[in-house]
């Protein structure tokens, strides 16, 4: 690979997150459907704001759209709307039969419920119908067609009987109806605010002040705002990180929980990279700012999670295509209930009312809450486990992978050399061997050298002291140990000292050979006493993995571009079904291609520059958060931890998203199946006429329904969870 794996977010990382979303990619871009995420530009026409901007929306900048205010105006509309809706159902001559009761009567009483439904349509109405402005002048009937069509029908009808004998107005049903659906529009916007708070959290990690430190090492506390590029800030223990940032003094352990989701906090020395809003721990750090405001890499995962967040997914599409169906299907009942009345007892003031009635409770309220709800949920469950959405069609697609393609160095492994195997002759103890070499490598840079090292500090070895160390020029290392020669190197220097091994090391050294592994030898005294294998370190999450994606029925392939013996010996390790070796890293979008070709659906997992091609071309490109501009740019999904196992998250989120996506929508359309043909008339015959007051009611519990079917999705449990 041409690009190292780090653990964390690299700088190359870091600036890719921070680029803006282009002009013509905004999330909010020709959004024409009106659910959760969708009908605010019209929302803020009209409730007389521009479309631009809301007053919220200044605290959080990096937020998108702010639906706090569209929530307060919904309330607040309800609540008004609501009382005066009293009124109105107190003085119904038909509440009051049903109920047994009545009230005082003064000239003039009959115009109370007039008075007060008018108010209500103008004050709680009005806006639903100016929403359907839109959808009226681009022939794309909607959600909103849909309301303002009852509310208009019920409001003109009942004017109608002031003035003409038509028979009962539909005065109490007008306010209740419009009630209800205010009361919707309140809970849809709340429920959106809440499953969107992975935003809002992330916001309220940047801490408002910094302590920035001046050039005579005095500190003065300033705004966040105020700091720029290459300032000197002081963190003290406890404390957010102001901005992405540098450490060039101090040691501390770095909470990155909300960023990258792993709850263990993260130790940071000088040199190492910290991300603005992490919190750090009990130690002062003094950083070097790289990054501010919107540039931080935090700003850059806001952008992310919001595009995906407004963006559509097929489902969503079907969902503003039901809409317009359910709006003709009103139409066409209507139309039908009214022929087939007056065919049957003639037309009179009983057919109109039928007819009215249909149009009144043809609003499916619920099938604005089906779809939005569920994706708002759905990527902040997946921010909140380190998955970042690029393209809601790619998550949402995922669901019907059947192969997944790895990238070997840096995807399944760590991309750097590290002890996999030892061994040690007769009378000398493997742990002690791996410390005395270590012990001599410790002044070496070579990677060969850091993997043992490395090998010795997880192991929580004691290094011997060594004394004389001497590098043999390509060959390896000399020192001196208790008196001994002892040397550290690999097939070259066996040949240079003129040495041949035991048959323990040489059937050792032939193993390894076989694996594509690279082999090192510990000789004391010109006598080789152990040996030790290395290669690319495979990632411990990665056969987990493997194994979980076969339980779901997934094939596993690998593409590297090392020789077929290394590629053999790590599928062989991994249980991985096909691996492709020595691939050229323009070969790599075409080993994808032959697996499409097969009438698979692919998706690729990779990191590096040369894996752009490969995740473009198949169906889900994911690249792995450490890797380059290039992938991440290319891919539809971004795993923040680069763990192999988040691709397991990422299936069953899209299996139990859809899940939801499918239900909500059968649940929202349903109650127009019910409900209209019952309207129409249909079970008139055995007295079951439904009345538009029922219709209202069954439309606020299909809602409800609606609303915590979605809310059920945060219950999911990752079997990818460790």
């Amino acid at each position: 690979m041409l690009t190292p794996m780090t653990p964390r977010y690299s700088k190359k990382r870091q600036s890719a997150l921070r680029r803006d979303v282009p002009s013509d990619q905004h999330p909010h871009a020709g959004h024409q459907h009106h659910g959760a995420a969708g009908a605010h530009a019209d929302q803020r026409m009209a409730f007389g704001q521009p479309s631009g901007a809301s007053e919220s929306h200044t605290a959080h900048r990096g937020h998108g759209v702010d639906h706090t205010g569209h929530e307060v105006m919904f309330r607040n509309r309800f609540w008004v709307s609501l009382l005066l809706s009293i009124p109105v159902l107190l003085y119904s001559e038909m509440l009051q039969m049903w109920l047994g009761f009545s009230m005082p009567t003064f000239p003039g009483n009959q115009w109370v419920s007039p008075l007060f439904a008018i108010i209500v349509f103008a004050y709680g109405g009005l806006p639903f119908l100016r929403m359907a402005g839109p959808e009226i002048k681009n022939r794309r009937p909607g959600m909103m067609t849909l309301i303002s069509l009852a509310i208009t029908v019920a409001f003109v009808y009942s004017l109608g009987t002031l003035f003409m004998a038509l028979g009962d107005s539909f005065f109490w049903e007008l306010v209740t109806l419009i009630d209800v659906m205010l009361l919707g529009h309140w809970l849809e916007m709340r429920s959106v605010r809440q499953a969107s708070g992975a935003l809002g959290e992330l916001a309220k990690l940047m801490p408002d002040t910094a302590e920035r430190l001046n050039d005579d090492g005095s500190s003065a506390e300033v705004s966040v705002s105020a700091l720029k590029t290459g300032d000197k800030v002081l963190v003290r223990p406890g404390a957010s990180v102001p901005a992405d940032g540098e450490i060039l003094e101090g040691q501390s352990d770095v909470n990155e929980a909300m960023i990258t989701g792993e709850s263990k906090p993260v130790r940071k020395q000088p040199g190492d990279n910290v991300i603005g809003g992490t919190v750090n721990g009990d130690g002062s750090l003094r950083l070097r700012v790289t990054a501010t405001g919107a540039e931080t890499a935090l700003a850059g995962i806001m952008r992310l999670v919001e595009q995906a967040e407004q963006s559509k997914s097929r489902t969503q599409l079907l969902a503003d295509k039901a809409a317009a169906w359910l709006f003709y299907l009103a139409i066409g009942v209507a139309v039908l209930t009214l022929v087939g009345w007056t065919m049957a007892v003639g037309f009179d003031l009983a057919v109109l009312k039928r007819v009215v009635t249909v149009l009144v409770i043809a609003c499916p309220h619920a099938l604005g809450l089906a779809i939005p709800l569920v994706v708002a949920i759905s990527t902040s469950l997946s921010a909140k486990n380190g998955i970042l959405v690029r393209d809601r069609l790619a998550l949402e697609s995922a669901r019907k992978l059947n192969t997944i393609i790895f990238d070997k160095t840096g995807t399944l492994t760590k991309g750097v050399q590290g002890v996999v195997d030892l061994a040690a002759v007769e009378g000398y103890d493997a742990d002690n061997t791996l410390a005395l070499t270590a012990a001599i490598e410790a002044d070496s840079e070579h990677m060969i050298a850091k993997g043992i090292r490395q090998a010795a500090t997880e192991k929580d070895l004691s290094l011997p002291k060594v004394t004389d160390f001497e590098a043999i020029k390509g060959h390896g290392v000399r020192a001196n140990h208790k008196s001994k020669t002892v040397y550290v190197g690999g097939p070259n220097l066996l040949k240079k000292l003129e040495i041949d091994l035991p048959a323990k090391l040489a059937r050792f050294a032939d193993n390894a050979g076989e694996k594509g592994q690279a082999v090192v030898y510990l000789i004391e005294e010109e006598q080789p006493v152990a040996a030790f294998a290395l290669a690319d370190v495979i990632r411990p999450e990665s056969k987990q993995a493997v194994k979980r994606l076969h339980d779901l029925d997934i094939e596993v392939a690998m593409l590297t571009g090392d020789s077929r013996a290394v590629a053999k010996a790590v599928a062989e390790e991994l249980g991985i079904d096909t691996f492709f070796a020595e691939v050229l890293p323009d070969e790599k979008d075409q080993k994808v291609a032959e697996l499409q070709q097969q009438g698979k659906t692919v998706a690729m997992v990779g990191d590096g520059v040369n894996d752009a091609p490969a995740l473009t071309r198949a169906d889900i490109g994911i690249a792995i958060g450490g890797g380059t501009d290039v992938a991440i740019e290319s891919a539809g999904i971004i795993l923040v931890q680069s763990n192999p196992l988040d691709v397991v998250k990422i299936i069953e989120l899209s299996k139990a998203s859809y899940g939801k996506m499918i239900q909500n929508l059968l649940w929202a359309t349903g109650y127009n199946v019910i409900a209209l043909p019952l309207a129409a008339g249909v079970l008139a015959p055995v007295g079951i006429l439904l009345s538009p007051a029922v219709g209202a009611l069954l439309m606020s519990l299909s809602t409800v329904i609606v609303a915590i079917n979605a809310q059920l999705l945060r219950r999911i449990r990752f079997s990818g969870s460790q």
